[in-house]
């Protein structure tokens, strides 16, 4: 027992010490709280979350504590992140107001006190009781009237020099001339709309593998800027108000191209803009989105990433390959077949337990497979492996085959970027091969789903943009 009378019970007591410490508080007229016991509690506990000033508490009178910290997470999670500063800042507004209306009315008083002050305009305003009482309240209904209906993400907007211009716009005497704030909502997202850049991937192909986060990207971006292998079907999701810049890029471009679309980017940020640098398959995986991050915000914008479904590995899944399988392969390698400038890298050497994506390959694939099978790589001719191009789109294609045959399976098949290769056992654990090679055209992945789920949700989504 504390010496401020109050007393807190561990659930590690047993039952019978914490009704016996339960019974022997209650007669002294001590507020007790004995853990998972509500019973034998007089007061309970609350889960609390704090910011600043901001105290928000959650209890379930003791029927289920972890819930009530759960209720909690999901309340503080739904708010801004700096509502607890809003919070100070609007008490501030709040107790500036008293104060100055105090000062005001004991300046009125010293001044009628003054038999020589002279009959200003202020005196010939001739400002009755009615007038001051009206100044007086107008500061605080508006205060009221935000903290009432404005949306938590404004009010978390306001800033301290906000405060002073609130204040300033209603003295004493402006509040008699006019009824309109400096601030206001429309102003907060007026300054909100600076400049900013969005990094986010358009996944392998299909528009219904979109994150939902990229689908309101493309929909509310100002500028797009997008790589040039981005998919039509992504790319016709775009509104046809945006302005949309395709990547230049082909040999030799490479450089030029990527700096030309930084410029662009850069160029609509500084005029407000949201810029929508929109990256096929995932940004950060061979996608030099990490390099543009540190681009935009050396440039001091703000930058936000967001994740897309990589081809490296959702094409093996669309071509029935499971790129990890219980004693067959228990580790994924994901690779680039291309270096930078075009240099050839530096291949993993042969685990049989391993399956490798090569992404970027197929343009040098006879180069890569010779570095596979060739001493101190030692990848065994006949290991399986597949290309897969444009995975997920209605023209997939997918060739089955073994480094022995693959690149003369890809001379004669042709050619259909974008294209990866996988290689490792794992390419035949649901689909076996007997010949030099097999090519199997189409996809149809979505086939077996409930009809009008997925090719009417892109027309849906289609039809509602183009609106």
């Amino acid at each position: 027992m504390s010496s401020n009378g109050w007393t807190l019970l561990n659930a590690g007591l047993t039952s019978l010490s914490g009704t016996h410490i339960s019974t022997l508080c209650r007669r002294l007229r001590v507020p007790v709280n004995v853990a998972d016991a509500p019973n034998l509690c007089t007061f309970t506990l609350l889960s609390t979350h704090s910011s600043g000033p901001l105290q928000i508490g959650v209890t379930t009178s003791g029927k289920g504590c972890k819930l009530a910290s759960r209720i909690r997470r999901e309340i503080a999670s739904a708010l801004p992140s700096d509502l607890g500063t809003a919070v100070e800042r609007l008490g501030t507004i709040r107790r500036r107001i008293w104060e100055e209306d105090h000062a005001t009315e004991m300046s009125m008083d010293l001044e009628a006190e003054e038999e020589d002050a002279g009959q200003n305009a202020q005196f010939n305003k001739l400002i009755t009781p009615t007038d001051l009482e009206a100044a007086r309240t107008r500061r605080m209904r508006w205060l009221s009237q935000i903290c009432e209906y404005w949306p938590l993400r404004r009010l978390a907007a306001i800033t301290d020099a906000d405060v002073d211009a609130v204040l300033a716009s209603y003295s004493q005497e402006a509040a008699i001339e006019a009824n309109t704030p400096l601030l206001s909502p429309g102003a907060l997202d007026s300054r909100s709309r600076r400049g900013r850049i969005i990094l986010a991937g358009s996944g392998p192909g299909h528009p219904d593998l979109l994150t939902g986060l990229t689908l309101k990207a493309i929909r509310g971006a100002d500028v797009i800027l997008a790589d040039k292998l981005v998919p039509a079907p992504v790319l016709d999701l775009i509104p046809r108000r945006t302005p949309v810049h395709i990547a230049r890029k082909f040999p030799g471009n490479a450089e030029a191209a990527q700096e030309e679309l930084l410029s662009l980017g850069l160029a609509a940020a500084k005029k407000g803009q949201t810029v929508l640098r929109l990256k096929q398959g995932d940004p950060y995986l061979y996608g030099r989105g990490a390099e543009e991050y540190d681009f935009f915000r050396r440039e001091g914008f703000e930058v936000s990433v967001l994740p897309g479904i990589t081809s490296a590995l959702s094409a093996p899944l669309f071509a029935k390959i499971p790129v990890t399988h219980r004693a067959v392969s228990d580790q994924v390698l994901i690779c680039t077949g291309t270096g930078r400038k075009g240099a050839a890298p530096d291949p993993p050497a042969y685990l049989s337990n391993q399956t490798c994506v090569f992404l970027m390959s197929l343009h040098r694939l006879g180069a890569l497979i010779d570095s596979l099978v060739a001493e101190g790589k030692n990848y065994p001719k006949t290991t399986p492996c597949a290309v897969i191009e444009r995975a997920s789109c209605t023209d997939q294609r997918v060739i089955r085959s073994t480094l022995e045959y693959v690149c003369a399976a890809v001379e004669e098949e042709g050619s259909r970027p974008p294209g990866l290769l996988v290689v490792g056992r794992a390419c035949e654990v649901l689909e076996k091969n007997n010949q030099k090679w097999v090519v199997e055209e189409g996809f149809n992945g979505f086939d077996n789903l409930d009809e009008g789920s997925l090719d009417g949700l892109s027309a849906e989504l289609r039809g509602e943009i183009a609106a």
